[in-house]
């Protein structure tokens, strides 16, 4: 599990150094540890002086980053949580407050690539979902088992175009055939022929709003959101990076009323998106959003 290829590039990692602009002695939080792009990008900015505490929800994640800077050593605290725990995590190391946050919305790329993890409709696998694979519901259960308003009203979060019409699809065809795999799921998509005029696979919108509702992952970031200023020191700089217009729009209309109240002065006025030259390196990054803001 621990030795697999590092195949997951950390998204805009220049832009994020920037904002943050990491010093030797200081203490930041990475709340989406991930492979640990972006934490060992802030201990080779300081030299391996600063210390990071990096949080995940996937033990997987936890304990290949727990190799990967183990050279770092004591610099480095990794505990696998969620990070509407950051809070409670840093009481309990006695850190009153950070002087930088780094949040990267992303999935990883392996668990993109892991058919196991079902979050991927070019791999079939289990219809999983789950970040955190220990506990909770999974796709499975939603498309399975909850009522057709629920799913339709999972589907019109994630702002799915026929969302109706889609959610009562679904009842009617788990009656002869469960949803068990993401390649069901994928089938029963391209059976519908929904008329959608994106450019993008119409898989793409349901997948992810099904990841959404399994992650919670917006309530997650409304309340991560909501600790911001308490989590920062004064001068502290928040960092995060988005993929989709439901999780950049959580976090600009956060931005502004903390700047509104006097809490948070925002450093982005405009989003930023990566460079050309990063979207061809890692076509991944190309839906990335970076917004930052200081704590006053």
């Amino acid at each position: 599990m621990i030795a697999r290829p590092i195949f997951h590039e950390p998204v805009m990692v220049s832009e994020t150094l920037n904002l943050l602009s990491p010093k030797e002695g200081n203490t930041y939080l990475d709340c989406t540890l991930g492979g640990g792009g972006h934490t060992l990008s802030i201990l080779e900015a300081t030299g391996g002086k600063a210390r990071v505490i990096g949080i995940d929800m996937d033990p997987e994640a936890v304990a290949y980053s727990k190799e990967r800077l183990s050279p770092f050593g004591e610099k480095v605290i990794l505990k696998e949580e969620n990070f509407i725990r950051a809070g409670e995590v840093l009481r309990e190391l006695n850190i009153k407050g950070v002087d930088g946050i780094i949040c990267d919305l992303g999935l990883s790329s392996w668990q993109l690539e892991d058919a196991n993890r079902g979050f991927s409709f070019q791999k079939d696998g289990p219809l999983d979902m789950r970040m955190n694979p220990r506990g909770g519901f999974t796709a499975a259960d939603i498309l399975n088992s909850w009522r057709e308003d629920e799913i339709f009203l999972v589907l019109k979060r994630g702002e799915v175009p026929f969302a109706s019409r889609i959610a009562r699809e679904i009842v009617r065809y788990r009656k002869w055939k469960s949803f068990q795999t993401s390649g069901d799921l994928a089938n029963f998509i391209r059976q519908i022929k929904l008329p959608f005029k994106r450019t993008m696979h119409p898989a793409t919108l349901i997948f992810q709003a099904l990841r959404i509702a399994v992650n919670r992952e917006l309530e997650n970031l409304s309340i991560l959101l909501s600790s911001l200023p308490d989590l920062l020191k004064p001068g502290g700089r928040a960092v995060l990076i988005s993929y989709h217009s439901l999780e950049d729009r959580l976090v600009k209309n956060s931005f502004r009323i903390f700047e509104q109240n006097g809490t948070l002065k925002v450093l982005t006025k405009k989003v930023i998106r990566p460079t050309l030259e990063e979207v061809e390196r890692n076509p991944r990054s190309r839906s990335a959003r970076l917004r930052g803001a200081e704590r006053r």
